[in-house]
């Protein structure tokens, strides 16, 4: 998808530069600008968003808050490097297919019926758990960059009504890609019930879990499984607000869609497969995020 890989050399800055101003991951965000209308500015180049965040132009200050932002990230004490490491692999593990050659072209229909043959979609169940993960990569994420133990989901619950810009969309894209469109408009309480009929031996059969089980407080599968369910349903209520508050349906948001992927009545089911596949928003979004905190607080310690 055109991104950078997770290397040693690598810096906060780099990441930024490196995520792509077009392609499929872009225009479905662009197509969720009316949830957060005029809240996401898309950064793809570090210096610029450097300027935006400060609000300063005295080139000395904004190259010694970038050398401090990407010290920050390179401080493997620090929880940077392991919160992207989340939103990397909960995009990451959807990946099987050749999604770059979609990367690269720009401002055009991508038509799903030309990829049907690669799609399948995903059985309730399954989808249940990817959102969950993410929901819980998302909390887990917000712990360590902001230095708190990994359990603190009443701060992150907190947090979200606060969540603004590249935070905000990426919640609206998990709320509508990974939520309304394969679950429907009461998906929050399905998924809650799927995860009450869940075992361990399932939820370790997942590759997103695999992957990010480390970083779930818990003992073993059965007490991380335990924490998923609370953290899941701690946010309940902002999600079912959150869907309130914008008048989000099924309806609306593959209307909305429909302006950027072409796509026909009958295959509708194939819509969230495609989005899986053929997005990185999780990982997209994740990284302006990371970048955006690191210069805030770089700003305060120069």
């Amino acid at each position: 998808m055109g991104f950078l890989g997770f290397g040693e050399k690598e810096t906060i800055a780099d990441f930024v530069n490196e995520l792509p101003d077009s392609g499929v991951t872009v225009m479905s965000l662009k197509a969720l600008d009316f949830v957060v209308p005029d809240e996401w500015t898309n950064f793809t180049d570090f210096d610029e968003m450097l300027r935006v965040v400060t609000g300063e132009e005295d080139e000395e200050f904004l190259e010694s808050v970038k050398n401090r932002a990407i010290e920050l990230y390179n401080d493997k004490s620090e929880g940077y490097q392991s919160a992207m490491r989340l939103y990397r692999l909960v995009d990451s593990t959807d990946k099987a297919l050749g999604a770059a050659a979609l990367a690269n072209k720009a401002a055009e229909r991508y038509s799903l019926l030309s990829f049907l043959d690669y799609l399948t979609p995903k059985a309730d169940t399954a989808q249940a758990i990817d959102l969950t993960l993410k929901i819980i990569a998302e909390l887990l994420a917000f712990t360590k960059i902001n230095g708190i133990p990994g359990d603190s989901v009443g701060d992150f619950v907190a947090a979200l009504a606060d969540y603004g810009g590249e935070s905000k969309m990426r919640m609206a894209a998990l709320v509508c890609f990974d939520g309304l469109i394969p679950l429907g408009p009461d998906f929050a309480d399905a998924v809650l019930n799927k995860l009450d009929n869940l075992t361990p031996s399932e939820l370790a059969g997942n590759d997103t879990f695999s992957g990010i089980s480390e970083d779930i407080p818990g003992d073993d599968d059965e007490s991380k499984l335990g924490f998923i369910r609370n953290g899941f349903a701690a946010t309940q209520e902002w999600i079912g607000s959150f869907i309130s508050e914008h008048n989000l349906t099924p309806d609306v948001v593959i209307g909305q869609l429909r302006d950027y992927v072409e796509v026909s009545d009958d295959k509708l089911d194939y819509l969230a497969a495609f989005l899986d596949v053929f997005t990185n928003y999780f990982q997209y979004t994740g990284t302006q995020t990371l970048a955006v905190r690191l210069i805030e607080r770089a700003v305060n310690e120069v």
